[in-house]
Formats: structure tokens, C-alpha cells, sequence
């Protein structure tokens, strides 16, 4: 990227000064980008990454949005460099979304812009969105299709402007050829706003500072990232340490033939190595996942979440490609991490949250006190669709259901929060109500209950829509046949459901995947997502602490008694001496 002149010369103020610049711009991206486009699914679900990029594609800094598209986008870089080559010029503004070219998946569009000073190439601003339709066969997502140019159009790094010239006929050719034109048009508007936003600032930093310190910060901002992540890593005593094998329900086509998940984590010295060798095959639906675009980007978020958490780091340590340097993933071509083109490889979402759960489970055995027990890592992703009365057009609407966290060292798991390398925020379900033939007659934690731990897990959500017309609906789910892990004698979660016209005469409970599934009007879908997995022995829980979930509804007294051991009197307080004796009977019991 540039050589070390100057770089020892930069003092600690100057770098502090413009790596906060760099945090700053990723995050006005960002706000640019969801503030002014046009879907629900990036202005209130803020499905988008947005940031600065070197020539190499390594990335400078990030929004604070979702890791899927953020993390993916050095590989949108590289699919842009093996496309154009050095074919790039000042006024360019760049659209690719290929998954076999460093693509997260055929919905996430990027776009990037070169930029350039004194008429030469020194970095990139770019972000991602989900646009509701890609133009493939089925109206938002899909599951079941037969390759991936059934999931929607391929843009190869095409130029919508040249030199700064619009190209008119490529644009009308891209939005013509969509069943939401006008949103998705919205929405690249959108993109292009936030990424011009990025160059103009990164260009004023050089104006300000010089290009010299400019490159010079940003590679010792990277340098710095690499150096903690390794620190980390280092403490780590050297082995192989593997999660217990987990199951994918079916590929969305042949249910009941489940997936296997094999996920070993090699620790040597500074070095860390995800191997997925072991897990199943590539299949034949859209049940694959991108290598460059998804099976890297969620491995770097969830090493980086346990080894340098925000929440517990002394110091702000940045998101860069410094913390992805010491980070490898072994997953064998042709695996359903690794998919040989032209597989379909868009219903990619819960299989990276099983990932990342995979990596967290691994790494219980030797980091308990910054691990979880077993998460949600499900997120039931879903879209509905249907045919518009009054004007004949398609509308579009895509849903990103809630989880629950496992409980974790001192802590309960958290109820009813997006899932591990999600972070996406909830629809407001007045909007949603305001814009859709949808209402939501009930949206609420789920009744059964907390699993017991110690530190209990974080409780899954409840949501029941009923349709005002005819629909389609896709389900890009899982986690319906295999709970999340407890960990240290936590009890397991529960697994998801979803069920059509649920407590009624014909209710139907329905697979997790499904691809345009018709649904009448006056219908009822109800939607489970999982409850995670409990941390500890529960009969070491904080009485005290068991009578505040009975209290919030969480847990019966009856489950108080049998999972915890603490005996709960009618008027809702804690019947000490009798706990006590449940408690040492056990005790007694077990010796």
C-alpha cells in the first residue's frame, strides 16, 4: 500500500486525530445511506455496510452496521479488480454483486467508487444495501432454485457512471428488470450518496494532512488492530479446540435430511485457524454460503467478538483489515462453505449465525469468562409479497426476526435481540402496518420460558401476522430440530417453530425453509424463533435472581422448584430454609 517513509515520524496526536476522522466518516456513510433510501430493509432495518477502502481492498474503517456487509466488502473490491483491472478512472461509480466475485450474496448490491488524487488511484469508498427484489425467481428471497443466476442479475462490476458520465441505458436496463423498481432505485441513489460522501471527506483529509501521512495513518491504524487481535490470540494456550457437531435442518428442498456442521478452532502462537472440514457438502438449493463474501466475514466478527469485546476492552481498539490478518478459515471446495460456481448461494444468513455460534462453542473449553452458551444464532429471515390492487405493482416486504443470546460468565443471555453477526434493528410495526396488506396481531417473548443455567438464556420472540390479501411467503429459516447448547451443566434452549393458522382447526405447522409458499387472505402465521441455551448449574443460580424471572413472567414457580431448587411461597417471596434443604438434599444426593 505505501512504504514506511514517514510512518515512525507520525505522532500519537496526529494518528489519534485522523483515525478518528476515519471513524467518523464510516459512520456519516452510513446515515446517509439509511437515512435517505427507500426499502424498510435498509432505512429501518439498516441491512448496510459503508466504508474506506486501500488500493489492496484492505479495509480502512466501518460503519457500525451490519458485519455481513461491512466485512464482505475487501471481497467486492477484489471481484471489482478481477473485472476492470486497472480500467478505473476519476467520475467512476462502480456496481458489482457477484457471490462467486467476493459478494456476501446476489442481494447485497455494492457500489464503489475509485478514488483519486492528483490523477492516481489511492483508495476506495464503498458500502453495500439489500435491495428487496434482485430479479431472480421468487419476489424477495428464495431457497429452493436450481443455480445462481436463478437468484437474480449479476453486475460485474458495471459502471453506472464513466469518468463521470450516467450511463442511462444500463441504469433503465437495471431497474426495468426488477419487481421493485422504484425502491431499489431509491436505494443505489442512496448508496451513490454515501459513497461520494466518503470520497469527498477522504479527499479533504489529504488536503488537510498530506497523502503521504494520509496512507501512512491508515496503515499503522491497521498495524495497531493486527497487533491487539494477536496479543489475544497469543493467550491462548496452543490445540485444537472443537464445538460439538451441529445440525443444519434441511437444505429447503430435501427435508428431513439434515446438515452436518464440523467446526474445529487451531490456536498457534498469534495464529488463529477455523477448520470446517467435516461439514456436509455443497447442496442443491441456495443453502450454500459464499466463501469470500460470508464464511470469512462472520469468522473475523466472531473472533474479534470474544477476543477484543467493546463492552470489556480498556482501550477502542478499530475494526480494520489488521484484525482479519492473523485469521484463517480452512472450508473445503465444494463444501457448503466453500460452493463450486454455479451453485445457488443466497439463503446463506443462518448458517454464518451457526458459525459463529460454532467458533463461540469451540472456544468455551479454554475462554469460559468471554464465551456464551449456545445463542439463538437463527434469525428466521423471511419475505412476504403479493400483487397491488390499485396499481398492479409488485410490493415487497423483508423480515429479520429476533433470537436470544446464551447466558454468559456473571450475566443472563439477553432477550429477544438480533443475532451475532446480524446487528440489524427491528421495523417499527406501525410503519410496517402503515405500508402492507400485514397486521401483527401479537409480538411478544415467548411463554415457555428462560433456559436454566446459572446464568439463565436470553428468551426467543412470538410473532403472529394475519394477511389482509393473498401473499407469497418465503422462509429462509432454521433451527427447528436442533437447540442451542447449554454449557457447564446449562440446560439446552428451545428450537424454533412456525406454524399457519396456529389454535385453530387448520392449524399446519410448517418447515423452516420454504420457497413461495402461498398464503390466503384472512390467514395466520405464527413465527417462534429459538431460546438459547443456560450458562452454569442452575441449582447455583441466585435465589433472589429466580424469583425476578417468576416476578417478570419468565418462569413458573413450579419450574422455579424443579430447575432451580428454590421454593417460591404464594405470596411471592423466597422460602429460604426450604430451599436451603432442596438444595443440600441434592448436594447429598449427588455424593
Amino acid at each position: 500500500m505505501t512504504d514506511n517513509k514517514g510512518y515512525e515520524n507520525i505522532d500519537p496526536v496526529t494518528l489519534g486525530v485522523i483515525a478518528g476522522s476515519f471513524n467518523s466518516i464510516a459512520k456519516e456513510m452510513a446515515l446517509v445511506l439509511y437515512r435517505m433510501a427507500y426499502s424498510s430493509i435498509i432505512r429501518e432495518s439498516e441491512d448496510l455496510g459503508a466504508g474506506l477502502f486501500d488500493i489492496d481492498g484492505n479495509e480502512i474503517c466501518e460503519s457500525d452496521s451490519t458485519p455481513m456487509h461491512i466485512g464482505s466488502l475487501p471481497g467486492y473490491i477484489d471481484g471489482v479488480r478481477h473485472f476492470l483491472g486497472d480500467n478505473m478512472n476519476d467520475g467512476d461509480i462502480i456496481l458489482h454483486n457477484n457471490p462467486y466475485y467476493g459478494a456476501s450474496h446476489t442481494p447485497d448490491l455494492a457500489i464503489i467508487i475509485p478514488i483519486f488524487y492528483e490523477g492516481k488511484l489511492v483508495a476506495f469508498a464503498a458500502n453495500t444495501g439489500h435491495v428487496l427484489d434482485a430479479g431472480g425467481m421468487s419476489p424477495g428471497l428464495m431457497v429452493d432454485v436450481v443455480d445462481v443466476y436463478a437468484e437474480g442479475k449479476h453486475y460485474n462490476a458495471i459502471k453506472l457512471y464513466n469518468k463521470g458520465e450516467k450511463n442511462e441505458e444500463i441504469w433503465r436496463h437495471i431497474f426495468e428488470n426488477v419487481r421493485t423498481p422504484k425502491e431499489n432505485k431509491g436505494d443505489v441513489e442512496a448508496m451513490i450518496a454515501s459513497a461520494k460522501l466518503g470520497k469527498k471527506r477522504y479527499l479533504e483529509l489529504i488536503e488537510r494532512y498530506s497523502l503521504q501521512t494520509v496512507l501512512a495513518a491508515q496503515k499503522r491504524w491497521m498495524d495497531y488492530s493486527e497487533e491487539m487481535i494477536r496479543k489475544e490470540i497469543a493467550k491462548i494456550p496452543d490445540g485444537v479446540y472443537k464445538a460439538p457437531t451441529g445440525w443444519l435442518d434441511d437444505d429447503g428442498r430435501n427435508y428431513g435430511q439434515r446438515l452436518r456442521i464440523e467446526t474445529s478452532v487451531i490456536v498457534n502462537g498469534s495464529d488463529l485457524t477455523v477448520d470446517l472440514s467435516g461439514s456436509s457438502g455443497q447442496v442443491e438449493t441456495a443453502y450454500n454460503v459464499p466463501f469470500s463474501g460470508s464464511t470469512l466475514p462472520a469468522t473475523y466478527t466472531i473472533v474479534r467478538s470474544i477476543l477484543l469485546d467493546e463492552a470489556s476492552s480498556e482501550v477502542f481498539i478499530p475494526q480494520n483489515s489488521g484484525i482479519f490478518k492473523p485469521i484463517k478459515v480452512e472450508a473445503p471446495l465444494g463444501s457448503i462453505w466453500n460452493p463450486k460456481a454455479p451453485a445457488a448461494c443466497t439463503a446463506r444468513i443462518n448458517q454464518v449465525q451457526r458459525l459463529a455460534d460454532q467458533i463461540n462453542l469451540a472456544l468455551s473449553e479454554v475462554l469460559p469468562d468471554k464465551t456464551t452458551a449456545g445463542n439463538a444464532a437463527h434469525v428466521h429471515f423471511n419475505s412476504y409479497a403479493g400483487i397491488k390492487e390499485e396499481s398492479g405493482d409488485y410490493w415487497v416486504y423483508i423480515e429479520v426476526n429476533e433470537g436470544s443470546y446464551g447466558g454468559r460468565y456473571g450475566k443472563d443471555g439477553l432477550d429477544s435481540v438480533d443475532n451475532l453477526v446480524a446487528n440489524t434493528r427491528n421495523n417499527p410495526i406501525e410503519e410496517l402496518e402503515m405500508r402492507l396488506p400485514m397486521r401483527c396481531n401479537r409480538y411478544e417473548l415467548r411463554e415457555e420460558g428462560a433456559s436454566a443455567g446459572k446464568w439463565r438464556g436470553g428468551i426467543g420472540i412470538v410473532r403472529t401476522w394475519e394477511f389482509i390479501t393473498d401473499s407469497l411467503f418465503t422462509g429462509e429459516g432454521d433451527r427447528h430440530t436442533d437447540p442451542p447448547r447449554g454449557v457447564f451443566g446449562g440446560k439446552n434452549g428451545l428450537t424454533g417453530s412456525m406454524t399457519l393458522n396456529p389454535d385453530t382447526d387448520g392449524e399446519q405447522n410448517l418447515h423452516a425453509k420454504l420457497t413461495n409458499y402461498k398464503i390466503r387472505k384472512g390467514d395466520l402465521l405464527e413465527i417462534r424463533t429459538p431460546c438459547a441455551g443456560g450458562y452454569g448449574n442452575p441449582f447455583e443460580r441466585d435465589p433472589q435472581a429466580v424469583l425476578e424471572d417468576i416476578l417478570d413472567d419468565f418462569i413458573t414457580k413450579e419450574k422455579a422448584k424443579e430447575d432451580y431448587r428454590v421454593v417460591i411461597r404464594d405470596d411471592l417471596t423466597i422460602d429460604e430454609e426450604a430451599t436451603k434443604q432442596l438444595r443440600q438434599g441434592l448436594e447429598v444426593l449427588k455424593s
